[in-house]
């Protein structure tokens, strides 16, 4: 989302050549090739995927680019589509395809939906990274879980009708100018907020709507950092998440935008994914089936379950009552 000093130099046909290339990656990566991936190896480190989320782009991470590479790691930062969640986890995946080695794979907001999706099945993606982010379960959306952890952002969206080249209609989601500041990034200058609301890059509606097939953080060991002042995602919600994740979780004084407003701590994360071993790796979450698994997805159906079991308990415990004052009464007239 932060304009890129390279781009901003540029001049005359030249520029407009790069602008009309970033135009078509975002308006086609579904049927574009996957990013270029990083192929450097031979640091022997993973390489670090930075997936961002909505009304952002790959630029947001650059804070966390510039740390990682000085400390010898491989990075990519490849466009998300932000068309809906099925059509950009499958185009993440491709691109987890084409890096070599390990992966640590990094997502924020929308973006961590995305990694859950995409992670699935790849065997390099050795951790998983959450920067103030969804963490969706099977059957989950953006906006259920939203439902059960009310957050500011409704009241900074809008949606902007648009048409595609095959004649097909939609809507795009973007933050109103005037609140991205307060809902989205209220620790940056005002000056920063008012360049990320003119570059801002729109959501398709099935980014929230579209409901988690499956999620890698079940098989995967994820490491979470919750943003304790973010108003676009309740931070409620992610420590939720993150306990039925059993991920190792770090909270800062950050809004939803931590990797721009603090790009040192969710670097330092990172790296503890990418180094943690044995007993420093949190064990991934059991599956749906187990009832543990159940009971921390489901906190209203648990508090029922406490209440159903209380009652349980009292009529079992009350029967054995009647049934000893019963047996008593019987062994009384037997000795009569």
């Amino acid at each position: 989302m932060v304009a890129s000093p390279a781009l901003g130099s540029g001049r005359g046909p030249a520029r407009a050549r790069v602008v009309a290339a970033g135009c078509a990656v975002a308006v086609c990566a579904t049927v574009a090739a996957p990013a270029a991936a990083q192929d450097d190896t031979s640091s022997g480190k993973p390489t670090v995927v930075l997936i961002h989320g909505a009304f952002a782009d790959g630029s947001s991470w650059n804070g966390v680019i510039q740390r990682l590479e000085r400390r010898g790691y491989p990075v990519i930062a490849p466009a998300n589509p932000l068309r809906g969640l099925y059509t950009d986890s499958t185009y993440i995946a491709s691109v987890l395809d084409s890096v070599k080695g390990p992966i640590v794979l990094v997502g924020h907001s929308y973006g961590g939906a995305v990694i859950s999706s995409a992670a699935v099945g790849h065997p390099r993606v050795g951790s998983l990274v959450y920067v103030s982010s969804l963490m969706p379960d099977k059957g989950e959306s953006g906006q259920s879980l939203a439902a059960r952890f009310p957050s500011e952002l409704p009241t900074a969206l809008r949606a902007v009708p648009y048409r595609a080249g095959d004649g097909m209609r939609g809507k795009d989601l973007y933050l109103k100018r005037d609140k991205l500041h307060r809902v989205f990034a209220a620790d940056l200058p005002a000056g920063t907020a008012r360049l990320l609301a003119a570059t801002q890059r729109p959501a398709g509606t099935a980014t929230l709507s579209e409901k988690a097939k499956v999620a890698a953080w079940r098989q995967i060991p994820s490491w979470v950092l919750v943003a304790k002042q973010d108003k676009t995602i309740n931070p409620r919600q992610e420590r939720f998440q993150a306990k039925r994740a059993h991920s190792h979780t770090v909270e800062i004084n950050s809004s939803h935008v931590a990797m721009i407003a603090h790009p040192q701590e969710v670097t330092d994360l990172i790296i503890k994914a990418a180094t943690a071993t044995g007993s420093a790796r949190p064990s991934p979450a059991a599956e749906p089936s187990d009832s543990r698994a159940r009971a921390e997805s489901r906190p209203a159906d648990t508090a029922a379950a406490w209440v159903t079991g209380g009652a349980a308990a009292l009529l079992l415990g009350g029967g054995a009552l009647v049934l000893g004052h019963r047996r008593r009464r019987r062994s009384r007239s037997s000795l009569r």
